[in-house]
């Protein structure tokens, strides 16, 4: 392939002279392909997808035609000049050249743009076989036929013919195909057969019952000598020539006369297709039939299709072509061929049509078999969900799967300790109009490639959501991308100011990580965000300890023997046994959100007082969740003990004033002191011992406690308060909602830090 700074197309054809030139604007990214063009069925001059073109037709009187998409970008005074800039678009572009005045079509001018991907021939034929195959093994899943006739009518409908063709060249027109006939010719599967000649009977050997009654009464005979030996038995002649059977190793075997009839077949259906280009005028469908139709003619004409006859069924059971190499692969393209003829998938048209190839897109409908695939090996996937993946519609069997289309696998993973619900969603869409805690976006309706979801078994998927225990995982294809490693590079000054002055021109390098980010950030209860490429090199940046949240790549090839999967089905078992760890940081975390945001606040839980802030010993400082215990003390002489020995004691038992033990007395950071005929107080304290200590009537004597009453008490250990934000500060305590007025007045409760405040004094 010849890399040129321009080209020249000579358009002689249509006027004497007449010339269009074609520049390119970026060095090694034109191309004369020659030869190499033929062999793919492409147009010789070749572009590269996302570069742009100058062109310049020779006589202003020609302009060229618009294919949609801005491609073609004339000049605004002069329409004989313009730009072609084929953007994503990847395949045999033709395009129209018009008389200007009155946008006759003249002629069609066909270049080829290339993917930037060097290998995306090979990527486009294996990707598009491997969803034949799926489709294909998805129909014999729910109807596995014992026999099948082999008369179909491929020229029904017309309007699906090139989907069809795309398929079944997906499976005809690979090496593998081309290998199995090889060993097939080299090596085929024989027989003894039986024929029979006249034979001059002094040569005979061995001889039949039938050889027997000829030597009686066979005709032509001759006589015996007198003194022969068979005289004695009443022979006096025998025939001169006897019938007998030779046996000959034939090549006209059941199982051969099949491959015939399906190579045969292949050449009938691509016969069809080149019939039905030309009547339409499909150049490619034409060029790309023609190339089918002579491979396989080449096959058929190999010598010992000569010697083998036509069938009539086939029998799917027999050993050889079940199991002998070469035959086995000849019947597995025959059962994906008959299904592949009936099938039509609408999404298809994103990829072929027009001559496009989007091998993008084609990678994006891959990966979705290849995750089936995938989840299937890991999870019990309902086959109801796969099998509604093609219904009969009145074009033939349509495969669901579709760009914007929401497709879902749904099935139950059992660990033994605990059952997840598993499911996996196709271009599911997130509303950006619901509001929490529906699922959904923040913000804009977003869209990801493929979503997997998983929450406990037992739990509706939309309770699930209101209380945080789904959590989804998102992966994006993104079949352009080489190497992942430098989206995620640190930017320096000067690259992050070039990326700015490029989105002003619209060029974002960074689109891809952003739409990660928007999806964990943007999408409610998402718990990573994932790329899948064909590329080499995995990325995962967990956002705290755990597997997730997190956002990274995945390579995933488009290859039949090293996909590169693995890794990524790895990372998805981790995810599970993630979910099984009922003590993770992720369960903890979802179930604080579920229980802040369960309900919703009140008008009155407004806490705009001076407070200390959260950090170091202070960083568990939740007002709502901070409690106060009131307690009360008798005397003077009390007080001065609890200052001295900085303990505070409740009585135990079933006396008035006893302490009960909930879980917010247990857990009250701060104890606030009252006593006889004060309304409001300022004595706070800090509670700093883990919990209560039990001490007797006795014990508190000792220490100098005076008069205790009880026989046994609960005692916290308590330090004055030093936060300046509580110097000089009181609080009527009497108006808490747990405070008890006259004799019980003097009952220990708990208040939340909340609602102390809202009683301060000053």
């Amino acid at each position: 392939m010849k890399s040129l700074p321009n080209i020249e197309i000579n358009l002689d054809s249509i006027q004497e002279d007449l010339r269009l030139w074609i520049d390119a604007r970026r060095p090694d990214s034109l191309f004369d392909a020659g030869e190499n063009a033929a062999e793919n069925n492409e147009a010789s001059y070749q572009l590269v997808e996302g570069c742009n073109y100058n062109y310049e037709i020779s006589d202003a009187k020609f302009i060229l035609g618009d294919v949609g998409e801005n491609i073609i970008q004339p000049h605004i005074r002069k329409t004989n000049l313009g730009t072609i800039a084929p953007n994503i678009f990847v395949g045999t572009l033709s395009i129209p050249l018009l008389m200007k005045e009155t946008s006759e079509e003249c002629c069609k001018i066909e270049l080829e743009v290339q993917s930037v991907k060097s290998g995306y021939r090979d990527d486009y034929r294996d990707m598009l076989e491997l969803i034949t195959e799926k489709c294909t093994d998805l129909l014999l899943q729910a109807n596995s036929p014992v026999s099948q006739h082999f008369e179909i009518d491929y020229t029904k409908d017309s309007q699906t013919l090139y989907q069809k063709f795309a398929f079944i060249k997906s499976v005809i027109g690979t090496d593998e195909f081309s290998e199995a006939i090889h060993r097939i010719v080299t090596a085929p599967v024989t027989r003894w057969k039986e024929t029979t000649e006249e034979k001059d009977i002094r040569n005979a050997r061995r001889f039949s019952n039938t050889n027997i009654k000829e030597i009686l009464k066979g005709g032509k005979r001759t006589s015996l000598p007198e003194d022969h030996y068979m005289r004695s038995y009443g022979i006096d002649t025998l025939p001169e020539r006897i019938t007998t059977i030779r046996k000959t190793d034939s090549v006209d075997t059941p199982e051969n006369r099949f491959i015939k009839h399906a190579l045969e077949n292949f050449l009938k259906f691509c016969g069809d297709i080149n019939n039905k280009a030309v009547e339409f005028n499909h150049k490619k469908m034409k060029n790309e039939s023609e190339l089918m139709i002579r491979e396989l003619e080449g096959q058929l004409h190999h010598s010992i299709f000569k010697d083998i006859s036509r069938p009539t069924t086939l029998k799917i059971n027999s050993p050889v072509l079940q199991r002998k190499e070469g035959y086995r692969d000849v019947l597995r393209v025959w059962l994906m061929f008959d299904l592949a003829a009936k099938l039509i998938w609408k999404g298809g048209d994103d990829i072929y049509s027009g001559g496009k190839k989007d091998i993008a897109t084609l990678y994006e409908y891959w990966l979705f078999f290849k995750l089936l695939d995938l989840f299937q090996s890991i999870f019990e996937i309902e086959p109801k969900d796969i099998s509604d993946l093609i219904k009969e519609t009145p074009d033939g069997l349509n495969l669901q799967i579709k760009q914007g289309k929401f497709t879902a696998l749904r099935g139950v993973y059992n660990s033994g300790t605990r059952k997840l619900n598993i499911r996996f969603n196709y271009n599911r869409s997130f509303n950006g109009k619901q509001s929490y805690p529906d699922s959904g976006s923040w913000t804009t309706t977003l869209r990801p490639d493929y979503t997997l979801s998983i929450w406990p078994l037992g739990i509706l998927e939309k309770e699930a959501e209101k209380q945080e225990l789904i959590v989804h995982i998102h992966f994006d294809a993104k079949y352009k991308i080489a190497n992942m490693a430098h989206f995620l590079e640190q930017n320096t000054e000067i690259g992050l100011n070039e990326e700015k002055t490029e989105n002003r021109k619209g060029i974002y390098k960074n689109a891809d990580l952003l739409k990660m980010h928007a999806y964990k950030d943007a999408i409610r209860r998402t718990g990573g965000a994932y790329v899948l490429y064909p590329g080499d090199k995995s990325i995962q940046q967990k956002g705290f300890h755990e597997i997730i949240p997190g956002l990274g790549a995945f390579p995933v090839k488009p290859s039949k023997t090293d996909s590169g999967i693995g890794e990524l089905k790895a990372f998805i078992i981790e995810i599970i046994e993630h979910f099984i760890n009922r003590t993770s940081q992720r369960e903890k975390m979802a179930y604080r959100t579920f229980d802040v945001y369960k309900n919703a606040p009140k008008p009155d839980d407004i806490v705009n007082e001076h407070l200390p802030e959260v950090y170091h010993l202070n960083r568990g400082l939740i007002p709502d969740e901070t409690y106060v215990l009131v307690g009360f003390y008798n005397s003077e002489e009390q007080y001065n003990w609890i200052q001295n020995k900085k303990l505070y004691n409740f009585r135990m038992g079933t006396s008035r004033g006893s302490l009960i033990l909930d879980p917010e007395t247990v857990g009250s950071k701060y104890l606030l002191l009252h006593s006889h005929g004060e309304i409001n107080s300022g004595k706070l304290w800090k509670i700093v011992s883990k919990g209560p200590k039990v001490l007797s009537k006795v014990d508190l004597l000792k220490m100098g406690y005076p008069s205790p009453s009880s026989e046994n008490y609960l005692v916290f250990q308590i330090e004055k308060v030093t936060d300046p934000e509580f110097d000089n500060k009181k609080w009527d305590f009497k108006k808490l909602s747990n405070y008890s007025s006259g004799r019980s007045s003097g009952i220990p409760f708990t208040a939340t830090l909340s609602e102390l405040m809202k009683f301060k004094v000053r």
